[in-house]
């Protein structure tokens, strides 16, 4: 049997290699490139794409545009976690505010009908590593979870193809959780 390939996009994290694990853990196989050697297309070579946290600024619009457009002409699912969800979010004209700095594991309220949710309770503890946030859900996307600080702790795009996570999915057992309904949309 054939392993479902991910393209991990490392937008500069520093675990990456959890990352990774995750994905490999839940049967997939994964190749990572930087955001500025991402493919100009899947070509049927991967199944799905994650992008990981970054502590380049998600405004970089010239930085990411080989990301976004790939993101945006592939079929594919996709996944941002942390700095890629900002950068997706970002790029379809959302705004990114400053807030409390978090860091450690902290509660979220998550839409259980949704599908990446099917593991999890309402209630997940999901660990942050961050200062900026994501207010208000872009035109073509909406909040699928929200926490105190975060009004988009989650989202999804209106097609349902495109998540983001603002936590580090990477750490934690809801984040694998939430990693591995992510993965039956594409397994």
């Amino acid at each position: 049997m054939v392993r479902p390939r991910v393209l991990v996009v490392n937008n500069g994290t520093l675990s990456l290699k959890q990352l990774r694990r995750r994905f490999e853990s839940l049967g997939s196989d994964t190749e990572t490139v930087d955001a500025a050697s991402v493919p100009r297309r899947t070509d049927g070579r991967h199944q799905a794409i994650v992008l990981s946290g970054t502590k380049v600024r998600a405004y970089d619009q010239n930085y990411y545009r080989p990301l976004v457009d790939l993101v945006m002409s592939t079929n594919v699912p996709v996944f941002g976690i942390c700095g890629g969800m900002q950068t997706l979010a970002v790029a379809a004209g959302g705004l990114l505010e400053e807030g409390p700095q978090r860091v450690g594991g902290h509660e979220a309220q998550v839409d259980t009908e949704e599908p990446i949710f099917r593991y999890v309770d309402r209630t997940v503890t999901v660990f942050q590593r961050h200062t900026l946030y994501v207010r208000k859900a872009p035109e073509g996307f909406q909040s699928i979870g929200r926490s105190e600080h975060a009004p988009v702790e989650f989202l999804r795009s209106n097609d349902g193809r495109i998540f983001g996570a603002q936590a580090h999915l990477e750490f934690r057992r809801d984040g694998l959780e939430i990693l591995r309904g992510f993965a039956q949309l594409y397994q």
